[in-house]
């Protein structure tokens, strides 16, 4: 029971194998009770070396931005998932969108789907937040102009050649709300976009914005 209630007081928070281990000091084979914590659902794997509470453990889970952070770093939650937690885009997201500087990545969890798209330094770095989920939970989330960035950048194909063509982007296939868009940090996107991969894109969307 101990060892339960150890998991439960940790539960809000990704658990590393070196964080289990740690609270399993005093067993002679604590690997053994790795593998018997997994069977009776007290853990569950999210990938090598990390879980979460299991569905044996009634308490509050990670909350998915921050399991992302914690899937692979460094990283930040980005694109679609970051556009519609600010409210930018209608539709609900499901996958876990984020930015590295490592190479990218795909993760099919038993919680969802994580990709990990990389980016360069130094436009990896601009515009990142950290966003409080509860009293203890925190994770680092895209900005609403770094996440609007970051989709065009990381969007395969995508080459934005006039304002006519950004506008069409926005407003018909992201279908963005032209009250949200005025609301943007224009001066902080210019600011960006000469370290930004597409950075001739980019600048089409920024166009495209101002004329709203």
């Amino acid at each position: 029971m101990e060892i339960f209630q150890s998991i439960q007081s940790y539960s809000g928070h990704p658990l590393t194998h070196q964080l289990i281990l740690s609270l399993l000091k005093d067993y002679k084979r604590p690997n053994d009770k790795v593998h018997s914590m997994l069977t009776n659902g007290i853990i569950e794997t999210v990938k090598k070396g990390l879980y979460i509470a299991g569905p044996a453990v009634k308490a509050t889970k990670p909350a998915p931005f921050l399991l992302a952070n914690h899937i692979m770093g460094p990283s930040y939650v980005s694109m679609d998932i970051a556009l519609s937690y600010h409210g930018l885009i209608p539709e609900r997201v499901y996958e876990i969108s984020s930015m590295t500087t490592k190479a990218s990545r795909n993760f099919k969890t038993p919680v969802g789907f994580f990709s990990f798209t990389r980016l360069p330094l130094p436009y990896y770095s601009f515009g990142i937040q950290q966003v409080r989920f509860s009293d203890d939970q925190y994770a680092m989330v895209a900005s609403p102009e770094k996440a609007l960035f970051d989709k065009v950048v990381a969007t395969a194909g995508l080459i934005l050649r006039s304002k006519k063509n950004a506008l069409s982007y926005l407003l018909e296939d992201l279908r963005l709300d032209e009250e949200n868009l005025k609301q943007l940090d224009i001066t902080a996107m210019y600011e960006w976009q000469a370290d930004a991969p597409k950075s001739e894109s980019l600048s089409m969307i920024l166009n495209a914005i101002k004329t709203l």
